[in-house]
């Protein structure tokens, strides 16, 4: 098992991965037998989709496929991912961005082949055969399977912490590894402004985040200190990043990246430190 799968694992609590049942919608009847994975027999399910739900700290999968007597047939996987914070952000990488977002659990799509949502750490897929439109079954379902999970039922609250004004809608995702494609900022949140990507990182302490500060300035060369905009930040250009800026504020390691030129990053970064608990 990844060493984070581990860490994620020693870290979950509450109530058990329910199993889906076929039984929750009156109709429908399970085909085969029930199905679990864990992160070393993903890939015998998935293929290469597996690395996208390990990256997200996938624990456990448990999966049945359901029929009716019209021959359609319903794909139910639940997978229980290390946080909730991990199950929301598994979500938005799936997502459809084409199709609006539903209140379902902390978040939720119905689309006419495909429902996905997560509500506290869980994340749930349901697939749908063959090519019709299959919304009321869809929804039936997980309708029914929603209450059966236990959770938080909000996007996390670091989805709070970024400036409205300019905010693309939508944008604002969680990046479980290399945020800005840096390995030392591990994990964080990103969204997108007209002036660049705005990102946190939260550490587990204010000194861990001031160590993590000081690597990513030795990381830029220039790179030069701004006065008066956090506990500590700096400003820097970089071939792959463009302009940024980035600040320390308590145990949060933030700022903004890929600024272009004419672009006021001082002023996002101003409000994204105003926003931050």
């Amino acid at each position: 098992m990844p060493l984070f799968a581990v860490l994620f694992a020693a870290q979950a609590t509450g109530a058990a991965l329910p199993a889906p049942d076929c039984q929750l919608v009156p109709g429908w009847t399970q085909q085969g037998e029930a199905r679990t994975f864990e992160p070393e027999t993903l890939f015998d399910y998935m293929d290469g989709n597996s690395e996208g739900y390990l990256s997200y700290g996938f624990l456990l999968m448990k999966g049945v496929t359901c029929v009716d007597g019209a021959g359609d047939q319903l794909v139910l996987d639940v997978s229980e991912m290390g946080d909730a914070d991990h199950a929301w952000g598994l979500f938005v990488a799936n997502r459809d961005l084409r199709s609006p977002d539903e209140a379902l659990g902390a978040a939720g799509q119905v689309l006419p082949r495909r429902v996905t949502f997560a509500k506290g750490r869980y994340y749930v897929e349901i697939a749908a055969s063959p090519d019709k439109d299959h919304t009321p079954a869809l929804r039936a379902f997980a309708a029914a399977l929603e209450p059966r999970l236990a959770g938080r039922t909000t996007p996390p609250p670091a989805v709070a912490w970024f400036p409205t004004d300019g905010l693309e809608k939508g944008s604002v995702r969680l990046v479980p590894q290399s945020v800005l494609g840096l390995r030392m900022l591990t994990t964080g949140f990103v969204a997108q402004y007209p002036q660049g990507r705005a990102f946190v990182v939260s550490a587990a302490s204010p000194e861990a985040a001031g160590a993590t500060f000081q690597k990513l300035r030795a990381r830029f060369a220039g790179a030069a200190a701004v006065a008066g905009l956090a506990d500590e930040a700096f400003t820097a250009t970089d071939a792959y990043l463009g302009g940024i800026v980035v600040f320390r504020k308590r145990e949060r390691v933030a700022g903004v990246a890929n600024v272009k030129p004419g672009e006021d990053a001082a002023a996002l970064a101003h409000r994204l430190v105003a926003t931050l608990p």
